[in-house]
């Protein structure tokens, strides 16, 4: 698995925190995560294990003021630096209760699901390959010609499972929604390029055509 201490890109870390690119830019400019958890050497990269932070901060805010969110990170922050060389299952045995006053917070189901979504994250990477020898080098599922992007595209395109299983039949449910998380993490610059030709390894569902509206002359 992941380790606690891997440094994640933006995106990596917007797919583990479950929060957009853009807030995890926020979490660096605003200081919400303090600078310990962050490099700005090649790029900017985020400790994986304060992803829990970035989630706890936006999840929780309608329960709790900015205040005391960053009362609560800035509480918890030394214990997970020192943490850095413990193993996820080390560091989810342990206690993250943060208490303050009357107010007590709990932050172990955030670094549980940060847990559970750095290991997502290594599975989708796990899966996918990319070779020059194959589609030009696209990113492609292990083992087939499958493009990665196009699988996430139909996903995000709102087409159902079962078509997109039926249209790349070397698929399955649980390839396909690592795809989507595959795509978000490391999304492709710029405009794809439109392809008149269904990409290798695919099944044409239906070939009805609807013929193009004529505007009034």
């Amino acid at each position: 698995m992941s380790a606690v201490a891997e440094m994640l890109k933006v995106t990596e870390a917007a797919v583990v925190s479950r929060v957009s690119a853009r807030d995890v830019n926020r979490a660096i400019d605003e200081h919400i995560l303090p600078d310990a958890f962050i490099s700005k050497d090649n790029g900017r990269l985020v400790f994986a294990g304060a992803c829990s932070f970035i989630s706890f901060y936006f999840e929780a805010a309608a329960h709790l003021t900015s205040e005391e969110r960053l009362a609560a990170i800035r509480a918890i922050a030394p214990r997970l630096a020192r943490s850095r060389k413990l193993a996820w299952a080390a560091l989810l045995r342990e206690d993250w209760t943060v208490r303050h006053d009357f107010l007590t917070i709990d932050l172990i189901p955030f670094l549980k699901r940060t847990s559970e979504r750095l290991s997502d994250l290594e599975a989708a990477r796990e899966m996918v390959m990319s070779s020059d020898d194959v589609l030009g080098g696209s990113p492609v599922f292990r083992g087939t010609r499958v493009p990665v992007y196009d699988v996430a595209a139909s996903v995000a395109a709102g087409h159902s499972l079962d078509r997109i299983l039926a249209a790349y039949p070397s698929l399955d449910a649980e390839k396909v929604r690592l795809a989507t998380i595959y795509a978000e993490a490391n999304p492709v610059r710029g405009r794809p390029r439109a392809s008149g030709t269904l990409p290798e390894g695919s099944v044409v569902v239906t070939d009805r055509r609807v013929p193009r509206l004529r505007k009034a002359g």
